[in-house]
C-alpha cells in the first residue's frame, strides 16, 4: 500500500516511446495556482519514480508533484538503440509530460544521474526551471572502459558493455550494493533490486552508450556553468559511486549551495527521507518567496500545559491503554490539555469518549489498512509488513514533524508510534519537547517459516534499534513498558546481541500491565447479561478478532463451526463482535448468531461471556485473563508478536488455551468449545494499577 496514490496517471507520447507520469495534486489547504510544481524523474534505468516514495508524500502535502518515469523502466517504453537514451532525449521528454500537464515552471529534483538530467533541463530550458536540488550528483564518470574485453571486472570495470549483457544480475547487486552502503540499508536494497527486474541488460548498455556522460571536469563544467536557476547541491561524505568532490564541483560550477552529509552515502533519499524531503520543501518556498510564516504565537508564560499522544493503530488497544493513562494523568495536571494524533479506527474509541482529535489527523496514511493489504487467510507477516510499511513511516513522521514545529506540546507520549521513535532517533534535533515511548513488546523475532533470511533481517533491526538507543539514551525520556519485567521473552535480539529480557530491563520502567478498565465483579456479571439480553440459562460464547479487519477469515471460521458447537452445548449462544474495519454483513448469517460491529464497552461483554474465541492480540487475551474467563486464542500465522511475545506472557498468566488456525475444523472446534466454556479458571491476577504508575511517571515529565 502507498502512503499516498496519485490524482492523475498517464503518457505522454513523443516520437513513438510512451513516457509514463504521475501528477500529486496538493492535499494541503492550498489552491491551484498558488504553489510550485515539483518535477521528479527517475534516474538511470534500473529504477523508475517509486524511488521517490518517501517524498512524494510530504511534497504533495504541499506542492504539485509530477513524478516521471523516464525511458527504460516503468509505466515507459523501452526503446532499442543507444540513440534512443540520448540526454537530449530524456531532456525533450521531460519537455512533454510538462507541456501535456499544462506545466510552466518547476523546482525539479534529481537523484544520482537524475541529477544530471535535472540539471540540463534547467541549463537548456531556463524558462521551465525556477530552480534544482541536485542529490548525490553523478554528471560525470572516469573512463571505465566501456567496450573492452576483460577476463574479469572489477569494481567501476563493471560499466562495460560486455559485463552488463553477459551477467546482468551481477552488475546489478554490485552496482546496488555500492549505492546503499549505509548500514540498515536492507530495505532500500531491496527495493532497489526489485526495481531494477522492470529493465534489462541491454536497455542498460544502450543508455551507457546513448548517454554522453562526460569523463572529465572540463566537460562536466562547460555544461553546467549554463545554468542560472537557484541551485541546491546535497551530498554525503561516503558516497561510494559519486564522490562529495564531484558535488562540490557541481555547486561551485553552477553558483549553488551546498549541503554535505557526513557520514551518509549515495542513496540519500531512501537512507536520510527525513533529511531530504526537509531540504526540498525548504529550497521549493525559497525559490518561489513562499516561505511559510507562523500564524500565531503564545509567550511561554500564557501557554497552557498540553500533551500529545500518538498511539498506533494497528488495533484498538493501545488507544485502550493510552485513554486510561490520560484519564490518570489529567487527575495529576487537571489544567492538562491532551490532543491525538490518531487515525482509524482509534478515532472511533476516541470520539466515543469525546476526545480532542488533532486537525493533522487528517493527513496521517493508514497503517491498518497498509497492515490489512498485507495479511492473507489469518496470516500476517508482521515484521515483513512493518518492513514495507516504511514510506507510511516517513509520510506519518513528517505530520507530527509539522505539528510540533508549529505548536508548542509540553510532552510527546508515543505508544508504539514506530515512526515517530525511529525518526527521532535519525533526526534527534528535531525533539523539541519531552517525549515517553511506550511498548508492550521488545525485539523484531524471526518466524521458523523466514529462514535464515528473516531471522537476518530481524537481528539488523534490532541492531540498530540497540544502536540509536546507545547513542542517544536521553532522547526517551520515559521509556515505559506495559507489563512487568518477566513478561518480557528471554531470547536474544540476534546472533552477537543482547539477551531482550536483560536488556529491557537495563532501559525500561515497568509499571505493569494496564487494562483500562476494574476488573468487573463475579458479582456484576449476572446485571451485565440481564442487560445485554444474555438469559441466565445460556451459556455465552463471544468471538472478536481486534481493531482492524485483518480477523474476518478467523469470524467467519468460527461462525462456521457454530451448529455443531450446538450440538455439544445446546443453550450456546454465540455472539460475534467484528470491530470497527469488518461489515457486520461479511459474517454468514446462522441460526443462533449474534453479529454486532464496533462496540465501545468490549471488556464489560468479554467479562460476562462464558467462552471467549480472539486471535492472539494482547489487550483482548489479557482483558480476558483480568475478567477471569475461558478463552481460546488462535494466533495469526507468521505474527511473531502473537505468535511469540503473547503466548509467553499468557503461560506466565496460565490463561487460555491455544489453537492453531489450521486444526479449527468444525469439529475441533466445536469439542474445544465444549471443553472450555464455563470452566472455572485459576489465573494469576492482573495488578490494575499500571495506568496510576504509568502516569505518575508521565507526569514527572510535566
Amino acid at each position: 500500500m502507498r502512503a499516498r496514490y496519485p490524482d492523475v496517471e498517464d503518457v505522454v507520447v513523443r516520437e513513438g516511446v510512451r513516457i509514463g507520469y504521475e501528477v500529486y495534486e496538493p492535499a494541503g489547504p492550498l489552491t491551484r495556482g498558488d504553489e510550485p510544481t515539483i518535477l521528479l524523474p527517475s534516474p538511470m534505468p534500473l529504477a523508475h519514480s517509486r524511488q521517490w516514495k518517501a517524498q512524494i508524500p510530504i511534497l504533495a502535502r504541499h506542492f504539485r508533484v509530477i513524478a516521471v518515469d523516464m525511458r527504460g523502466n516503468g509505466r515507459s517504453d523501452r526503446p532499442v538503440g543507444p540513440a534512443a537514451y540520448g540526454i537530449e532525449q530524456e531532456v525533450a521528454d521531460l519537455v512533454a509530460v510538462l507541456d501535456a500537464t499544462g506545466t510552466g515552471r518547476v523546482v525539479t529534483a534529481g537523484l544520482s544521474s537524475g541529477a544530471r538530467l535535472a540539471l540540463e533541463l534547467a541549463a537548456v530550458h531556463p524558462d521551465r526551471v525556477a530552480g534544482v536540488v541536485a542529490i548525490a550528483p553523478t554528471v560525470m564518470v572516469p573512463d571505465p572502459g566501456f567496450e573492452v574485453v576483460r577476463d574479469r571486472y572489477d569494481g567501476f570495470e563493471r560499466f562495460n558493455r560486455h559485463h552488463v549483457v553477459a551477467d546482468f544480475a551481477g552488475f546489478v547487486g554490485w552496482f546496488f550494493s555500492m549505492c546503499h552502503s549505509d548500514p540498515h540499508s536492507t530495505k532500500p536494497l531491496e527495493d532497489a533490486l526489485s526495481w531494477s527486474t522492470g529493465t534489462t541488460g541491454q536497455v542498460l548498455v544502450d543508455y551507457f552508450a546513448g548517454s554522453q556522460m562526460p569523463t572529465a571536469p572540463d566537460q562536466a563544467r562547460a555544461r553546467y556553468v549554463a545554468v542560472r536557476c537557484p541551485v541546491l547541491v546535497v551530498h554525503g561524505t561516503e558516497d561510494r559511486m559519486a564522490p562529495h568532490e564531484l558535488g562540490a564541483a557541481v555547486a561551485e560550477w553552477t553558483g549553488g549551495d551546498l549541503v554535505t552529509l557526513h557520514g551518509s552515502g549515495h542513496m540519500l533519499t531512501a537512507r536520510e527521507p527525513v533529511r531530504i524531503n526537509l531540504l526540498l520543501c525548504e529550497f521549493a518556498r525559497s525559490v518561489t518567496g513562499r516561505a511559510p510564516t507562523p500564524p500565531s504565537w503564545t509567550p511561554a508564560r500564557r501557554r497552557p500545559r498540553r500533551a500529545l499522544f500518538l498511539c498506533s493503530p494497528i488495533g484498538l488497544g493501545h488507544a485502550r491503554r493510552d485513554l486510561a493513562i490520560a484519564d490518570e494523568l489529567r487527575k495529576l495536571h487537571p489544567d492538562l490539555e491532551i490532543s491525538w494524533l490518531a487515525q482509524h479506527p482509534v478515532t472511533e474509541l476516541l470520539a466515543a469518549r469525546g476526545e480532542q482529535v488533532h486537525p493533522a489527523s487528517r493527513w496521517l496514511a493508514s497503517e491498518a489498512g497498509h497492515i490489512e493489504s498485507e495479511s492473507g487467510e489469518h496470516d500476517l507477516p508482521a515484521f515483513q509488513a512493518l518492513r514495507s510499511m516504511d514510506e507510511i513511516m516517513v509520510a506519518n513522521f513528517h505530520v507530527l514533524a509539522e505539528v510540533a514545529g508549529s505548536e508548542h506540546h509540553d510532552l510527546w507520549v508515543g505508544d508504539e508510534a514506530w515512526e515517530l521513535d525511529h525518526f527521532l532517533h535519525e533526526n534527534p534535533e528535531l525533539k523539541n519537547t519531552p517525549y515517553a515511548w511506550l511498548t508492550d513488546f521488545v525485539g523484531f523475532l524471526p518466524m521458523p517459516g523466514g529462514g535464515e533470511a528473516e531471522a537476518l533481517l530481524t537481528a539488523d533491526y534490532n541492531a540498530e534499534m540497540l544502536e540509536h538507543v546507545a547513542r542517544f539514551p536521553r532522547l526517551r525520556d520515559r521509556a515505559l513498558f506495559v507489563g512487568e519485567p518477566d513478561d518480557v521473552v528471554p531470547e536474544l535480539f540476534g546472533p552477537g546481541l543482547p539477551a531482550i529480557r536483560d536488556w529491557t530491563r537495563e532501559h525500561y520502567e515497568f509499571p505493569g500491565y494496564v487494562t483500562g478498565f476494574t476488573p468487573i465483579d463475579p458479582a456484576d456479571r449476572a446485571g451485565i447479561r440481564e442487560e445485554l439480553g444474555w438469559r441466565s440459562d445460556e451459556r455465552v460464547c463471544l468471538v472478536t478478532a481486534g481493531g482492524t479487519g485483518v480477523g474476518l477469515p478467523l469470524l467467519r471460521r468460527v461462525a462456521a463451526a457454530l451448529p455443531a458447537a450446538r450440538r455439544l452445548v445446546p443453550e450456546l449462544r454465540m455472539v460475534v463482535v467484528t470491530g470497527p474495519r469488518i461489515d457486520p454483513e461479511t459474517v454468514p448469517p446462522a441460526p443462533g448468531l449474534e453479529v454486532h460491529g464496533w462496540v465501545p464497552d468490549l471488556y464489560r461483554r468479554l467479562a460476562a461471556c462464558d467462552l471467549g474465541i480472539t486471535h492472539a492480540g494482547l489487550t483482548t487475551t489479557m482483558e480476558l485473563t483480568a475478567n477471569r474467563r475461558p478463552f481460546l486464542y488462535v494466533p495469526l500465522r507468521r505474527h511473531f508478536e502473537q505468535c511469540i511475545h503473547v503466548p509467553h506472557r499468557l503461560d506466565r498468566y496460565r490463561a487460555g488455551r491455544r489453537m492453531d488456525f489450521d486444526e479449527l475444523t468444525p469439529e475441533r472446534l466445536a469439542a474445544a468449545i465444549a471443553a472450555e466454556i464455563g470452566r472455572e479458571v485459576d489465573y494469576r491476577p492482573v495488578d490494575p494499577g499500571g495506568a496510576v504508575r504509568a502516569a505518575v511517571r508521565l507526569a514527572e515529565l510535566l
